[in-house]
């Protein structure tokens, strides 16, 4: 049906006294004795547009009272208070109708209980901000990527291996359950793919691949970890950003990242003022200041090795003791960048056994050209590496982790057939998300979240 977006109604520069048509939900609703009111939310604004009905004009408006029913309105705007608009409604038709029983029906409510109706949660305020600031933020990725010289790649869901040589992945079957095979290899070469296969943890394998031919890829997509994990950062399917970069050494992939980051901050504030005042005003006080902040100084750069010593002579209590060889805990990222540097801070040089089998190994013996990228308030929001180009030194790494070279041959060749210096960074979109809206739980930036026990 024909009908002008509320946005538009809003962002209009000269729309006063013009006659509009315009659909939505009914966020509030109120009558007296000579005008009823309404405020309608179509899902392209933050702000409710109010639509004022006089009943001297014998509009049939009581059944669009009700709250969550969906409405067709047509009327005349008109300036309301505080430099916004209205409309005087002269017609109202009701889509759908809605039950008293509408869960939605306070102005307030937990997280915790909108998580049991995600199908209904983007209706509210919050929500409705959530998702807005998570479509803004994809497409200034892509834009970011795009305009330089970066091929958008989609790599595989399905794989026959393991990226990060955890194991901690989904199987994919078409048997399921069954007592009719000898053993594994039996029960696998009747499967559809006649091989175990696993949803993918990362596309960065494939990236690779890509980057090989086009010299600078990036992929975004879902990326899937078994890992039985409760806690308000992880979910079992989450968006990864994860370029990958032909010619590059570890310090042009610490460039990259910085520059996106502060890129895609940038737009999101400029893109959307409301959804980011209403966050500031309603979940952190000051992310605004703190983006603006970040996006505004150079980031800092620390040796992992460095960061231990500073960390093991700050006189601080940690709940997790720390010594050289540890995986930095989230209490560690945290005090290296928000007490120590007081900003972003990338650490680098990781030792070889906490890091994953592709990560170049330093001439040092002990440790690889890893990076990881912590910000103040969250901790660890990137991790990226220089790969591994030379073919014997990545296949004595993969044999110290026990891995099935048969299921790399691919990515092994890569190394055989003109390879370069390459790397690239994984980014958990789920995560920037939280950051730059002050949104503490991933279940609340992600439509459906998956997690351990909860499938929807």
């Amino acid at each position: 049906m024909k009908h002008t977006d509320i946005k538009e109604i809003f962002n209009a520069t000269d729309i006063i006294n013009q006659t509009v048509t315009v659909c939505g939900w009914v966020r509030t609703s109120r009558d007296s004795k000579n005008v009823a009111f309404l405020e309608i939310n179509d899902g392209t604004s933050l702000k409710h547009l109010q639509i004022v009905i006089d009943k001297a004009l014998d509009i049939e408006y009581e059944p669009a009272l009700k709250l969550g029913t969906s409405v067709k309105v047509e009327g005349t705007v008109v300036e309301a208070r505080q430099g916004s608009v209205e409309i005087n409604a002269t017609s109202i038709s009701v889509i759908g109708t809605c039950p008293p029983e509408y869960p939605l029906q306070k102005k307030r409510h937990t997280l915790e209980f909108l998580r049991t109706m995600p199908h209904l949660r983007g209706r509210t305020n919050t929500f409705n901000a959530v998702f807005r600031i998570r479509s803004v933020m994809a497409a200034a990725l892509h834009n970011y990527f795009q305009s330089r010289n970066f091929v958008y790649v989609n790599t595989p869901l399905i794989t026959g291996s393991d990226c990060e040589g955890a194991g901690e992945m989904f199987q994919v079957t078409t048997i399921g359950y069954s007592q009719d095979y000898k053993n594994e290899e039996e029960y696998y070469s009747s499967d559809f793919f006649g091989k175990k296969a696993g949803l993918s943890v990362s596309g960065q394998l494939e990236g690779e691949v890509a980057a090989m031919a086009h010299g600078k890829i990036y992929t975004f997509g879902p990326s899937f970890r078994a890992e039985n994990s409760n806690t308000p950062r992880h979910v079992a399917e989450f968006w990864h950003v994860e370029p990958e970069i032909a010619f590059a050494e570890l310090p042009d992939v610490i460039e990259v990242a910085e520059d996106m980051i502060k890129t895609v901050i940038r737009e999101v504030l400029d893109k959307c003022p409301d959804e980011m005042k209403f966050f500031d005003d309603h979940f952190e006080k000051g992310v605004i200041a703190k983006l603006e902040d970040l996006i505004s100084n150079e980031f800092g750069v620390i040796s992992y090795t460095d960061a231990v010593k500073l960390l093991q002579e700050s006189g601080q209590e940690f709940t997790y003791p720390v010594e050289w060889g540890c995986d930095l805990q989230t209490e560690h990222e945290r005090y290296i960048s928000e007490t120590v540097f007081k900003k972003a801070v990338f650490v680098t040089d990781y030792p070889k056994e906490i890091k994953s089998f592709y990560m170049k190994q330093n001439p040092d013996g002990k440790t690889v050209a890893a990076v990881d990228l912590l910000v103040p308030g969250v901790g660890e929001i990137i991790g990226g590496s220089e790969r591994e180009g030379d073919y014997d030194k990545l296949v004595a790494a993969m044999k110290e982790r026990n891995m099935n070279l048969d299921l790399y041959t691919d990515y092994l060749d890569l190394r055989k057939y003109g390879s370069v210096p390459h790397g690239g960074f994984g980014l958990g979109f789920e995560r920037l998300i939280m950051y730059v809206t002050g949104i503490t739980n991933i279940r609340d930036v992600i439509l459906y979240p998956r997690t351990v026990g909860n499938v929807r």
